[in-house]
C-alpha cells in the first residue's frame, strides 16, 4: 500500500453459487495480500467447500458464516445453486432472502464502536444487503463477476414487473433465438415464490450502490466500461479478470486418486489432440440432449474428455447411448465425478474447449489460449457467446430457435470447424491474442490496485 493509505474494511457477499463464490473469494485474498480486511459472508456449507484461504492471508480474511433458513421443498443442506434443481431456484432465492435480518446483525456488530466497514459488496441477488448499508451509512458497490461488454448491452432494468418483460425484449433484439428470450424473460421478470423477481433484485442494489464493479478489465473489454458508466449512470471499475493459478491450486478435491488418473490419461494423448466438455455445475440439460451431445462428439471423431453432469435421477451411464464406451474408448474419456478444470485446461493434450460459456469458464479457457465450441444454456451464457463468436475465437452449436434443441451433426459440426477445419487456424490464433491479455498476471495484479485505489478515493471527505 501506498505510505498515505490506510487499510480498508470490505465486507463481500457473493451471490451463492460458486461461480460468484470462488472468484470473490480470490479477490478478498488479492485485497488482504494488500493488506486490508475483509469480512467475506456466506452460509456455513458453502464455505466448508471453498478451498483455504492462504495461511498468510488468513488474519484479514474473516469468514462469516450466516445459516440458511430452511424452506418447504428445498432438500437440507441446500446451499448453493448446484445443489438445487433448475426448478427449485425460487425456493432457494426464497430462503436466501431469510439471511436479511441475521446480516443486518452482523452489520450492527461490525459497525460498533465506530469501526463500521468503508465498503459492503452486495452482488446483484442483493436488494436487502444495500438497504441494511445504506441505513447504517456504509458505502456499497454492487459487484458482478460477468462480462462488462454483456452488461453494457442491455438498459438499466426497471424495478417493475411490467417493465421488465418489453425491457428484456428490447435489449435482446433479433440477435438471440426465441427459445432463449423466451427462458430470458421467465428467469428474470417472474416474481414467483420470494415474490421479487431477479430484475427487481438488481435494479434495487444497483440503485442504492455507488459503484459497479466487475471481473474484468479495459484490455479484454475496450470501451465497455465507458459505455456501462453510460448507461448505468454509476461508475463502472474492473478488479481484474482472477485469472485461477495453472496448477489448479484454487480447487479442492478430495478425489485424488481419480483425479490423478484423468492427468495420467490427458499424459497418454497426443499434444493438442483433446477437446475438453465441460457445462458447468448448473446445467438443467435433459437426460435426450446429453445422448446427442454423446452421439456429436462419437461423429466428430476427435479424442475428448467429458466432465458430465448427470441430470436428477438418471445415473451416468444411463445418459451415455449404446455402445459408445466401446467406440470411443481409445479416444475419449466420461467422468461424472469433480475434475481438475484449471489443471486440464492447462495441460498439453488439450486443444479447444466446449463450454456453456460461463463467463469464469471463458476466462479459463482464454487464459491458456482455447478456441472455444460453445453450448450455452442459462443466463448470460447465450450473450457471452455471440460476443466471442463476433470475436471469432470458437463457434456455436447450431440450435433449434423455438426450443434451443440440437443435434449430433450440429454438435459434430462445431467440433470439427474448431479443431479439425482450416477456419480452425483462425479461432486457435485469435484465442491466443486473447489469451496474452487474460493470462498476464502482473496487468491482472495492477488492474486491482487501481480498483483499490477507486474505493480509497471515492470514501474520502470530498466524496461525501
Amino acid at each position: 500500500m501506498e505510505a498515505n493509505s490506510r487499510p480498508l474494511h470490505i465486507v463481500i457477499f457473493p451471490w451463492l453459487a460458486f461461480g460468484h463464490l470462488l472468484p470473490c473469494l480470490d479477490l478478498a485474498q488479492r485485497l488482504a495480500a494488500r493488506d486490508h480486511r475483509v469480512s467475506f459472508v456466506s452460509t456455513p456449507r458453502n464455505l466448508a467447500r471453498l478451498p483455504p484461504v492462504h495461511p498468510a492471508l488468513a488474519r484479514l480474511v474473516d469468514l462469516v458464516a450466516l445459516p440458511l433458513p430452511r424452506v418447504d421443498g428445498l432438500a437440507e443442506g441446500a446451499e448453493a445453486t448446484s445443489d438445487v434443481p433448475f426448478d427449485k431456484f425460487e425456493l432457494h432465492r426464497k430462503a436466501f432472502d431469510g439471511l436479511a435480518a441475521p446480516f443486518s446483525e452482523f452489520l450492527d456488530a461490525a459497525c460498533a464502536d465506530g469501526k463500521r466497514p468503508d465498503w459492503v459488496f452486495p452482488d446483484f441477488m442483493h436488494h436487502w444487503v444495500v438497504a441494511a448499508a445504506q441505513e447504517r451509512g456504509v458505502s456499497c458497490a454492487m459487484i458482478l463477476p460477468c462480462s462488462a461488454a454483456v452488461l453494457a448491452s442491455s438498459a438499466q432494468p426497471p424495478e417493475s414487473i411490467a417493465d421488465q418483460r418489453e425491457a428484456i425484449a428490447r435489449s435482446m433484439g433479433t440477435a438471440a433465438p426465441s427459445f432463449e428470450a423466451e427462458r430470458t424473460t421467465e428467469e428474470f421478470a417472474t416474481a414467483g415464490a420470494s415474490r421479487v423477481s431477479i430484475m427487481t433484485r438488481f435494479s434495487l442494489t444497483l440503485k442504492w450502490s455507488k459503484l459497479l464493479v466487475m471481473r474484468s478489465c479495459p484490455e479484454l473489454e475496450p470501451g465497455a466500461f465507458t459505455i456501462l458508466t453510460r448507461v448505468y449512470g454509476k461508475p463502472a471499475v474492473p478488479f481484474g479478470l482472477l485469472p485461477p493459478r495453472p496448477d489448479g491450486a484454487r480447487g479442492a478435491s478430495k478425489n485424488c486418486e481419480e483425479e490423478d488418473a484423468i492427468m495420467r490419461w490427458l499424459d497418454a494423448q497426443p499434444a493438442k489432440s483433446v477437446v475438453y466438455v465441460a457445462l458447468g455445475s448448473e446445467a438443467p440439460m435433459s437426460a435426450d440432449l446429453l445422448r446427442e451431445l454423446a452421439h456429436g462428439l462419437d461423429l466428430a471423431g476427435t479424442g475428448f474428455l467429458w466432465a458430465l453432469r448427470k441430470p436428477g435421477g438418471v445415473d451416468g451411464e444411463g445418459v451415455l447411448p449404446y455402445g459408445f464406451v466401446d467406440r470411443t474408448g481409445g479416444r475419449g474419456l466420461v467422468t461424472t465425478r469433480w475434475v481438475p478444470q484449471v489443471s486440464i485446461l492447462a495441460h498439453a493434450a488439450v486443444c479447444a474447449f466446449l463450454t456453456h460459456c460461463g463467463w469464469g469458464s471463458v476466462i479459463e479457457g482464454l487464459q491458456f489460449g482455447h478456441p472455444l465450441i460453445m453450448l450455452p444454456i442459462i443466463g448470460d451464457q447465450g450473450p457471452n457467446t455471440r460476443n466471442l463468436e463476433g470475436r471469432k475465437v470458437g463457434v456455436a452449436v447450431p440450435r433449434n430457435d423455438k426450443d434451443g434443441s440440437f443435434d449430433r451433426g450440429g454438435v459434430a459440426r462445431a467440433i470439427r470447424a474448431v479443431v479439425v477445419d482450416e477456419d480452425g487456424k483462425t479461432f486457435a490464433a485469435n484465442a491466443r491474442k486473447l489469451q496474452e491479455i487474460v493470462a498476464d498476471r502482473e496487468r491482472d495484479e495492477s488492474c486491482t490496485d487501481g480498483f483499490i485505489q477507486h474505493l480509497t478515493s471515492w470514501n474520502e471527505p470530498k466524496h461525501n
